[in-house]
């Protein structure tokens, strides 16, 4: 691994804290990228990995496959990583990638994002319940989630940047929100994420075709 990036990487982005504008002075660079293993790579037995940690710390990169499998399904995780501002590598391939981000979306955001932030509620109600300890930073993150998948199904844009917000998003980090007002918020939102699916204009499902052709592309030229 050279450069700080896997081999074959195509795209590179900061996600997290920093993306989100919810860092501060100590805040971790959390890297996530796209690489392209080589195409004759996959007619041996064994196939190349479909993900690789590092080589920085708090770096975490998928194969293409697998990254067009994830998001495909709508994983919140993985969308961010297309809808970044902080790009720090993008290649011909990971630029293609990036112009073609929109046909990963579909309706099943909804699903998705609500899955994902309900699994944070329940996680931070259990602790809650067997150690009277709330996980601030969890909830933060489940009206985050709540709040990027209403504006995804309204906008067509994965919401990253919370700017916005930040004040009232780092006072529920930092346990300064009453837990009932973060209760509260979180109702609301879930009540308005079903209202934006119900109001949605995206596709039933995503758009498998234009992401295969450019699968495809990607696993051709990477045959030279």
């Amino acid at each position: 691994m050279t450069g700080g990036f896997p081999p074959g990487t195509i795209l590179a982005v900061v996600v997290g804290s920093r993306a989100y504008g919810l860092d501060g002075p100590d805040s971790d660079h959390d890297r996530r990228g796209v690489y392209a293993a080589p195409t004759r790579a996959f007619w041996r037995l064994d196939k190349p990995p479909t993900h690789l940690d590092g080589p920085r710390d708090e770096q975490f990169s998928w194969e293409i496959e697998r990254f067009c499998t994830l998001a495909l399904q709508a994983n919140p995780t993985v969308l961010e990583v297309l809808w970044s501002p902080l790009i720090e590598h993008a290649s011909p391939d990971g630029e293609e990638l990036l112009a073609a981000r929109t046909a990963f979306l579909s309706r099943h955001v909804a699903h998705t994002y609500g899955a994902y932030a309900r699994d944070q509620l329940k996680r931070v109600a259990a602790r809650r319940e067997r150690t009277g300890e709330i996980n601030h930073k969890q909830a933060m993150h489940m009206i985050r989630l709540l709040l990027a998948g209403a504006h995804v199904l309204r906008t067509g844009d994965v919401l990253v940047d919370v700017r916005p917000l930040r004040d009232r998003l780092l006072r529920i980090k930092s346990g300064g929100e009453p837990w009932e007002s973060v209760l509260s918020w979180a109702d609301h939102l879930q009540a308005d994420l079903a209202a934006a699916e119900a109001a949605s204009t995206l596709p039933g499902e995503p758009d498998r075709a234009r992401i295969d052709a450019l699968l495809a592309g990607v696993r051709e030229r990477g045959l030279t």
